[in-house]
């Protein structure tokens, strides 16, 4: 069972350790990850990760679907950020087919994919003070997620699942009134913000509990392949959202969030500064938001020609049209994205 773990450096004559199985059936790890923990007291002295516990066959279940059938499965690989799944899913038959995305839905994507990257720090915030000893933030957040869910299930229909981004585009328009509720947001999760603030980052216990504690610096980062708030915490600047160009990031005024510092505090400086740039992100959008379509119609004719039957009178009420299935040129091709988590990609 130990073949190529690292031994413990621990005095063989220590014998009041104890081995503890955290996960993989879990409060916070709910069945997907088992970490074996050899605690001296309260110090953690030795970690073995056991991996694999999430594994539900999706790559099986891709086979036999056609890429619009298969958005609904992927939501559910982070149901905290799903917006970024969608993105992946059809951001890589684009390019290969080299569709392109109307101005105004690539500016509607980036609206919900910073409110899905506040909705997943969010719930990062919440729990980690919980762990070490702060519970009120822990119900703090979820009065902001209960508005972000607000404003998800008034444009997607849907609380978590989605199912919002499509070929071409997104599957329905903003509704009326939707980009007033979304600003009145913003502008209320900045004050939240500061006090978040106020509340956690100058707390002294707070500070020595995370201040100086799981330091990674830059090199073990990159050595490691972490990335995400976890790279930028040790001093790397990289940010797929500025170093990919994707979607239409370079249209707005942000800065990519970084410490030197490594430790937990650095990391959790990085998260709040990421939600603050994401309201200035979400709130430009809006504010130069173009008309337009949300959607490439010339995508529903690629079967059909001039006489699909998309351009017929009665399918313009439809609600969320499927996109039709289309030959792509075979190739390959990573597509990625700046998740809240770090760096998501598809092969």
């Amino acid at each position: 069972m130990n073949r190529g773990r690292k031994h413990m450096t621990v005095s063989a004559t220590r014998k009041d350790l104890m081995i503890v199985n955290m996960g993989p059936h879990h409060p916070s790890m709910h069945g997907v990850l088992r970490l074996i923990l050899t605690l001296d007291g309260e110090d953690v002295i030795d970690c073995e990760p056991i991996l694999g516990y999430l594994h539900r066959g999706m790559e099986k279940i891709a086979e036999n679907r056609t890429i619009i059938q298969y958005l609904p499965y992927v939501t559910r690989w982070d149901y905290l950020a799903t917006m970024f799944t969608e993105a992946i899913t059809v951001n890589g038959p684009e390019q290969l087919g080299n569709i392109q995305v109307p101005k105004r839905a690539s500016y509607i994507r980036v609206i919900m994919l910073e409110l899905s990257r506040i909705a997943s720090h969010l719930l990062w915030l919440g729990p980690f003070m919980a762990d070490i000893g702060a519970q009120t933030p822990f119900f703090y957040i979820f009065r902001e997620r209960e508005l972000l869910y607000d404003l998800f299930e008034a444009a997607t229909g849907m609380r978590m699942m989605h199912n919002y981004f499509r070929i071409g585009g997104v599957a329905v328009d903003l509704p009326y009134g939707w980009i007033d509720k979304c600003l009145d947001f913003c502008d209320y999760f900045l004050t939240e913000v500061v006090e978040y603030q106020k509340l956690i980052t100058r707390n002294p216990v707070f500070l020595q509990r995370v201040e100086g504690v799981g330091i990674i610096d830059g090199e073990e980062a990159i050595n490691w392949g972490l990335s995400g708030p976890m790279l930028r915490a040790s001093g790397i600047q990289w940010d797929l959202r500025k170093v990919d160009h994707y979607e239409c990031y370079d249209e707005f005024d942000w800065e990519v969030q970084w410490q030197k510092e490594g430790d937990s505090l650095a990391r959790y400086l990085v998260r709040i500064g990421e939600m603050t740039e994401s309201v200035k992100i979400i709130q430009q959008a809006i504010e130069g938001i173009p008309g337009g379509a949300y959607e490439n119609l010339e995508v529903r004719r690629f079967d059909g020609g001039r006489h699909s039957e998309w351009n017929d009178f009665d399918y313009r009420f439809i609600s969320k049209k499927p996109s039709p299935a289309f030959e792509l040129s075979k190739q390959e091709l990573y597509v990625r994205v700046e998740a809240p988590k770090g760096e998501l990609g598809i092969f």
